[in-house]
């Protein structure tokens, strides 16, 4: 006997996060899980499906490995959750994505949750859904932050920002930061150099799954209160008490922007976000302005002047010298990973809520609810966009039976 529920996730950080709360959840009603992910052995996990799990919670890249080995079936799954799914269609998680659901019994319940809507996304919803109900929190046509955190870009100098990290952390005084780079090379020098006076650890996609670990349990801990990482590193990371995010290197888009500063102001909480804004930059000075003026923050007469410029949206230890380095990549599916990939042709329409015959929850077969999360920040832990609205079926009842549901 295979499980019944499948969680598919774009990251090992990620899919542990699930697990832990499916065994939480599941341990009082006898309901055994298993987390499959790369940078592990496969033994345990192995032995961990051998004596039979009701839910799985994988990554798609060792989960199709397994699959092949014929160690695991598919085919009693009735419940499936796409987690991050524009994530994991950004990371070249596609194909594995699509031979997954092959595996996997056309009768079932589907949730898909993305933070964005582009038309990758919509492609692969329309192909693996049926009569989707879509629930929207906040806009989905616009990318909005949350109003808890406050935002001070800073337009400055690319030399000057090792200096002025030091001097924002000084001045806030102690706390958890994570600071965000865009290569491996650069989190591993800064935090090296931050080690020392603050306390610092790097976490990237080269780091082995002991060494992640590691790294996670320090940052909780307080051991090592400064996180350095890279996007891919840490999205889908849940940690309390986030005080501040630095966005030392800008990212390639506004969206991963909104992305890497949910990582604060969580739960109800409030939270300090400071980026760090370069000539290199100009590019997205102009959606970056809008993020700002709809959260309502204050925006910078340099970044001001850069938009109207023609800026459009796209994407005590010494210091260790600056150097660049390829983009993080995170295990053999990013080896394809272009970010200037084309969408996809097709762009298939979905209407908010349904025609009111979702039968989720009273054994209705192939019906579907599809429930889509507006760009943003809107993971549970509550890094939610400022408005929240959510539309759905009334006679859709979430979380039993067979209907396919997508989130």
């Amino acid at each position: 006997m295979g499980p019944t529920v499948l969680v598919l996730s774009p990251t090992r950080e990620l899919a542990t996060q699930i697990h832990e709360e499916a065994v939480k959840f599941g341990k009082s009603s006898r309901i055994s899980c298993a987390c499959l992910y790369g940078g592990a052995p496969k033994g345990p996990q192995l032995r961990d499906i051998d004596r039979g799990v009701h839910v799985v919670v994988a990554t798609p890249g060792r989960l199709n490995d397994i699959l092949e080995m014929k160690r695991l079936h598919l085919d009693q799954v009735s419940y499936l959750v796409l987690d991050e799914a524009d994530r994991m269609l950004d990371m070249g998680f596609e194909p594995q994505i699509r031979k997954i659901v092959k595996e996997i019994p056309t009768k079932r319940q589907t949730l898909m949750y993305t933070a964005t809507w582009p038309k990758e996304v919509r492609k692969i919803a329309s192909d693996l859904l049926v009569k989707p109900v879509q629930v929207n929190i906040g806009n989905v046509n616009e990318l909005v932050a949350n109003k808890s955190i406050t935002q001070h870009v800073e337009v400055i100098p690319h030399m000057q920002k090792r200096r002025r990290l030091e001097q924002i952390l000084r001045s806030n005084g102690p706390s958890k930061y994570i600071v965000f780079c865009s290569t491996k090379r650069m989190c591993d020098q800064l935090a090296g150099y931050l080690d020392g006076p603050f306390g610092a650890s790097a976490i990237h996609g080269d780091k082995s799954q002991m060494e992640r670990d590691k790294v996670l349990s320090d940052f909780r801990n307080g051991k090592s209160p400064i996180l350095v990482a890279t996007d891919v590193a840490a999205r889908g990371l849940d940690i309390k008490d986030i005080r501040f995010v630095i966005n030392y290197d800008f990212p390639t888009g506004v969206e991963d922007y909104v992305h890497r500063i949910g990582r604060t102001g969580r739960a109800g909480a409030t939270g300090v976000a400071y980026t760090f804004f370069c000539d290199q930059d100009s590019k997205y000075a102009s959606d970056l302005v809008k993020i700002l003026v709809g959260a309502d923050q204050e925006v910078p007469s340099e970044l001001r002047d850069m938009a109207s410029r023609g800026g459009y949206g796209g994407k005590s230890r010494r210091w260790a010298s600056d150097s660049g380095y390829a983009r993080d990549d995170y295990g053999p599916a990013l080896d394809s990973y272009d970010q200037s990939r084309a969408p996809q042709e097709s762009e298939p329409q979905y209407k908010s809520g349904n025609d009111g015959n979702c039968d989720i929850g009273n054994g209705g077969g192939n019906s579907s609810c599809y429930l889509s999360f507006s760009p943003g920040p809107t993971d549970e832990g509550g890094s939610g966009n400022g408005a929240r609205s959510r539309s759905r079926s009334p006679n859709c009842a979430r979380d039993a039976g067979n209907g396919d549901s997508v989130w």
